[in-house]
């Protein structure tokens, strides 16, 4: 069974965001071995791009070290996917590797260094989404891909 996991900048502070986390987890249970790496999130309140950079480059050497399989780093300027290509690729990537590691930054993104080390970048879409909400969006596409690689019924 392969291991996915969510290696993630900060903490999911609202109850409603760790229910959405948790069922999504325990959903994905079913089909991989499923777990979530928080790191801590740094100072988010910049007033410099400078300040900016210091704090992007801080969480993305944080998130580089805990890096250990095949990495989907998620990010705008990366491929898009439609539901049925991602499960085509899991099913590809099961057969060639027992680890899937998904990086996900913090308020201000993801540093060039994760950029670099990712074998591959992945866009959720030309929106921005706050980066609580996509990991839970990316654990939900995670869930989806698998039901449509197992024939079980939830993708529409």
């Amino acid at each position: 069974m392969i291991s996915v996991r969510i290696v993630c900048i900060g903490k999911l502070k609202e109850e409603y965001w760790r229910a959405a986390s948790a069922e999504y987890a325990k959903r994905l249970g079913r089909f991989c071995k499923f777990s979530i790496k928080e790191l801590p999130e740094k100072r988010s309140e910049c007033k410099s791009e400078a300040e900016i950079d210091a704090v992007r480059r801080a969480e993305g050497k944080s998130i580089v070290d805990a890096l250990d399989g095949y990495t989907i780093a998620l990010d705008g300027r990366g491929r898009e996917y439609t539901s049925e290509q991602l499960a085509d690729k899991l099913d590809k990537l099961s057969r060639t590797t027992s680890r899937i590691d998904i990086a996900i930054g913090g308020s201000w993104g993801l540093s060039d260094q994760v950029r670099e080390r990712a074998d591959e970048i992945v866009s959720l879409g030309k929106i921005t989404y706050p980066h609580q909400l996509a990991r839970i969006v990316a654990q939900e596409q995670l869930y989806r891909a698998f039901t449509i690689n197992n024939n079980v019924a939830y993708h529409k």
